[in-house]
C-alpha cells in the first residue's frame, strides 16, 4: 500500500500543472461523497467535513494530532510556520495532493539565495506515513479558512475502516 502510494505520488509529481490551477479554496474543498467515514472531493481527494456544530471529522481530527506530534515544531502550531519552515496552512492553498504526498514521503530541499531549508523525508516513518491523508486534510481545513486554531472540540468517533487501516499500517495485529 505504501510503495503505491509513493509510486503514485512521484508519477504524478512530474507532471507540469500551473499554479493557478493548484489554488485550493472552500468550493473545491468541499465533500462531495464519503467512503468509510473518509471524506472526498470532486476529484476524489481527501478533504473534510465540518458540521455546522463545529464537528469535525475524524479524520481532520487524528490530523491534527498527527501534526501537532511530528510537524508543528518545525512548521509552527496549527501550520502558521515559523522562522525554520513555511506555514502549511499556506502552502497548501497552491499545493495539490500528489505534490503533498511526494514533498513528505521524498522531503525537499531549497538552496536559495544562500538560505538552506530541508524538509526531511518522512516515507519510513510509520508515525508520519501511515497518517498522511489525515495530516494533508487537517491542514487543507486550515488553508481553505474552515478550521481554526487549535484543538477541535468536537469529532465524528472513529470508523471501523479508519481502525483496520491503522492495524494494518501500523502493523498490528
Amino acid at each position: 500500500m505504501f510503495v503505491r502510494i509513493i509510486l503514485s505520488a512521484m508519477a504524478i509529481s512530474f507532471l507540469p500543472v500551473a499554479s493557478a490551477a493548484l489554488a485550493d479554496d472552500a468550493e473545491k474543498a468541499k465533500a462531495v461523497s464519503q467512503q468509510d467515514g473518509k471524506y472526498l472531493d470532486a476529484d476524489g481527494n481527501p478533504t473534510f467535513k465540518i458540521q455546522p456544530d463545529g464537528t469535525v471529522d475524524w479524520y481532520t481530527f487524528s490530523g491534527f494530532r498527527r501534526f501537532n506530534s511530528d510537524c508543528y515544531v518545525c512548521h509552527g502550531p496549527d501550520g502558521v510556520g515559523s522562522t525554520y519552515a513555511p506555514a502549511l496552512a499556506d502552502s497548501l492553498k497552491t499545493m495539490d495532493y500528489p505534490t503533498f504526498l511526494s514533498i513528505v514521503a521524498e522531503g525537499r530541499k531549497n538552496l536559495s539565495a544562500g538560505n538552506e531549508k530541508v524538509m526531511p523525508a518522512f516515507g519510513d516513518n510509520k508515525n508520519v506515513y501511515c497518517y498522511m491523508d489525515d495530516i494533508y486534510v487537517y491542514l487543507r481545513a486550515r488553508a481553505v479558512g474552515d478550521l481554526p486554531r487549535g484543538r477541535p472540540e468536537k469529532h465524528e468517533q472513529k470508523s471501523q475502516a479508519a481502525k483496520d487501516y491503522e492495524n494494518q499500517c501500523m502493523g498490528g495485529t
